[in-house]
């Protein structure tokens, strides 16, 4: 039997052990490479906090898709990408997800793969000049889309933003006043973008080199010129941080420790403005437990100063809206004062479980929520009584725990008249991971975005404070710290000019997108018809022969 040629050449090398083969291994060794170049942007985030590495992480990854073969590897390879990073990011869930951890990773990796496919096109093999310039603003904007989007509460919420790994460095803060998180994000991708071309295509360095040029511009112009705000008066804060109680009687315990260390605070501080309690450090609504109201009353009269607690307790917050609610309540030396603020945003799988009929088998591997807790419907500016001078009093904006990680809530309630931001969290269920000193790490950010300080008080975890300008005051309370501090924050007046205008960096990043949809219809618009076939010519002997043209 006479095997064409095109088979016998491919049966030739199977029996060699065939190209096939070798192009397997060639791409499970590109899948492992993308899987571990996406999970190295992580290590700019605390724990580890090598914040510097932030701006040449992603350069492996980009070399690996830009040199795909094809658009799809380039597609599956940014997948990939987008898994390790996930993993890498959120490695601290696994003893509450365990496998599904890595069902959620593979859903979410997916948002990169359409980056991937991006990257490839823009730099891959010999870019043109303006093509490479054009990367420095398409290539981040497209990753500053796929934050934009996980960061619906839904899929996660704005955990691990790459500007977020910045949180230290003095002048990506100012940054992060003119234009949030976003505008940070955007500086880091340009900066590892032009670092590729550098590396990688030799006819683009210039313009490489000058978008390194105008974002060291940018940092010094933001620098220079941002409004900086104005710090006045000073506020004395206490912070109650009771630490991990365990044990079936845990939440009696927890009051009683939190009820301790107040004590304590009163009897060696004097002249104190607010203390602030931790998520959950309230087992019991206090409508339904008159007897930890008045305990929480006496506390606030011996300390001279109200109380900001937080109940997770079965409530009704409005008639016909009974539930599970984590609240921040006031409470003075009367008792509760009527201002109590429900969480909005909830933890997905922690607090709720979205499509529970489809998901609800999760809490048979895991931590998941039993019960979906309920919302609140705002935000609330809570203002205290007039403060010891005799001026106005305090203006506070609570936020719950993983609200912090939203940009908007902090800025609307600035907005609304807040002078100081205070997120009550709780971590026990991860305190030996990478997850409170990353949650303490986004008051920070909160803080320079706003121009406000913000109180970082936990139940357990990391509790800060950040001063407007993001910067630490005084020492933070460690993971293994039971007990209580007083910060003493200087007040802040002013507008950051990302309070006043918003998410302009995103709005910027979606035009860019669409400039370039644009302009790549336009070419293929303009691309001209090819010409029909001329029909074989036939020769004397009834065989075809190709037209002579």
């Amino acid at each position: 039997m006479r095997i064409p040629s095109g088979r016998r050449a491919r049966w030739r090398g199977s029996r060699r052990g065939g190209r096939g083969s070798g192009d397997v291994r060639v791409s499970r060794r590109r899948g492992a490479a993308a899987v571990g170049a996406g999970a190295l942007p992580a290590l700019a985030f605390p724990e580890p906090s090598l914040w510097w590495i932030a701006y040449v992480a992603l350069v492996p990854w980009l070399l690996l898709v830009r040199s795909a073969p094809t658009g799809r590897r380039a597609f599956v390879e940014g997948w990939l990408g987008g898994i390790g990073f996930m993993i890498a990011l959120h490695h601290w869930l696994l003893p509450s997800l365990h496998v599904f951890l890595l069902v959620l990773a593979a859903l979410l990796g997916l948002l990169w793969a359409p980056w991937g496919w991006l990257v490839r096109f823009m730099i891959g093999g010999r870019p043109s000049t303006t093509r490479a310039v054009a990367s420095l603003a398409v290539i981040p904007s497209g990753w500053l889309m796929i934050e934009l989007v996980r960061s619906w509460e839904g899929l996660g919420g704005p955990w691990g933003l790459l500007g977020a790994g910045q949180w230290q460095v003095p002048a990506a803060l100012r940054l992060a006043s003119v234009g949030g998180v976003w505008l940070v994000s955007l500086l880091v991708l340009t900066v590892n973008t032009a670092l590729v071309l550098l590396i990688a295509v030799e006819r683009t360095r210039v313009p490489a080199a000058a978008g390194i040029a105008v974002c060291a511009t940018a940092l010094v112009s933001a620098w220079a010129w941002a409004p900086e705000p104005r710090e006045s008066a000073r506020m004395r804060i206490g912070v109650v941080q009771p630490g991990v109680v365990s044990g079936a009687d845990s939440v009696e315990r927890r009051f009683d420790r939190g009820e301790e260390l107040t004590r304590d605070l009163a009897r060696r501080e004097k002249a104190l403005d607010l203390v602030v309690w931790g998520e959950s450090s309230v087992g019991a609504d206090l409508r339904a437990r008159p007897d930890l109201a008045d305990r929480l009353a006496a506390l606030s009269r011996e300390v001279g100063a109200p109380l900001l607690v937080n109940v997770d307790a079965r409530s009704e917050a409005a008639p016909g809206r009974s539930g599970i609610y984590k609240s921040s309540v006031l409470v003075g030396p009367g008792g509760p004062t009527g201002d109590r603020y429900d969480k909005m945003r909830l933890v997905p799988f922690g607090e709720y479980i979205p499509a529970r009929s489809v998901l609800g088998w999760v809490t048979s591997v895991g931590r998941a929520a039993s019960e979906d807790r309920l919302r609140g419907t705002e935000p609330v500016v809570m203002t205290l009584a007039e403060d010891k001078g005799g001026g106005d009093g305090l203006r506070i904006g609570p936020l719950v725990c993983f609200e912090s990680a939203f940009p908007d809530m902090s800025r609307h309630l600035v907005r609304d008249g807040a002078q100081l931001l205070i997120a009550q969290s709780a971590t026990s269920s991860f305190q030996d991971s990478w997850a409170p000193e990353q949650h303490a790490s986004l008051a920070a950010l909160r803080a320079a975005e706003t121009g406000r300080p913000m109180a970082h008080a936990t139940l357990t975890g990391v509790s800060a404070v950040f001063d407007a300008y993001g910067r630490p005051i005084g020492r933070p309370l460690s993971t293994d710290t039971s007990g209580a501090a007083v910060y003493d924050v200087p007040r802040a007046d002013g507008t950051s000019l990302y309070v006043r205008f918003g998410d302009w960096a995103v709005y910027g990043a979606l035009g860019v997108l669409a400039a370039l949809a644009a302009a790549e219809g336009l070419r293929f618009i303009r691309r001209p018809v090819p010409e029909p076939a001329a029909p074989p010519v036939r020769t004397a002997h009834g065989s075809a022969a190709r037209p002579v043209r």
